[in-house]
């Protein structure tokens, strides 16, 4: 894909589903053996079928609120930081060294990331017209700061939207 004389090579996610998965699985034991708590979930374009990726995998590790800071602590000593811009008093974020970029965002259970992360993606995989959305997205600025923009603003009014099933 071409924008602005940025070129980002998009796939699709069905040829990285069980990369995808088979990662988590290795993350997730890795994750145990760092006596690192928390629920590790698949995330982003590489968790669903039918979505464009740029073919990195997003991993969120949801952690109970009392050990988060314990988590963050210990994941930085193993992982490098990413996104540091991203960073809150919520969400700490990590890459995970692999061949394939791996991204490994942490959150309290409950606060406003982890509730937008689950929603977002939970609310994508109920509803075709989410991704067909999202699709349209990932190809409209791929690699500029009004992608980004246009993409945080996508998931504020999927986390708001109608959309959402009932749990």
């Amino acid at each position: 894909m071409w924008s602005a004389g940025v070129v980002i090579d998009l796939v699709w996610s069905d040829d990285l589903l069980d990369e995808a998965r088979r990662v988590r699985a290795e993350v997730a034991r890795l994750l145990h053996g760092l006596a690192v708590p928390g629920e590790l979930v698949l995330t982003g374009g590489a968790s669903l079928p039918g979505l464009l990726t740029k073919g990195d995998i997003d991993l969120h590790l949801r952690v109970a609120a009392r050990a988060y800071g314990d988590a963050v602590a210990r994941l930085g000593r193993t992982f490098p930081v990413a996104s540091a811009h991203a960073w809150a008093d919520t969400l700490a974020v990590f890459q995970v060294p692999a061949p394939r970029a791996v991204g490994l965002a942490v959150t309290p259970l409950g606060s406003e990331h982890d509730q937008r992360f689950q929603r977002t993606w939970q609310a994508l995989a109920g509803s075709p017209r989410l991704r067909a959305e999202y699709n349209a997205l990932k190809t409209a600025t791929p690699g500029t700061d009004e992608y980004e923009r246009r993409k945080s603003d996508f998931f504020s009014d999927v986390v708001r939207g109608p959309d959402l099933p009932s749990t």
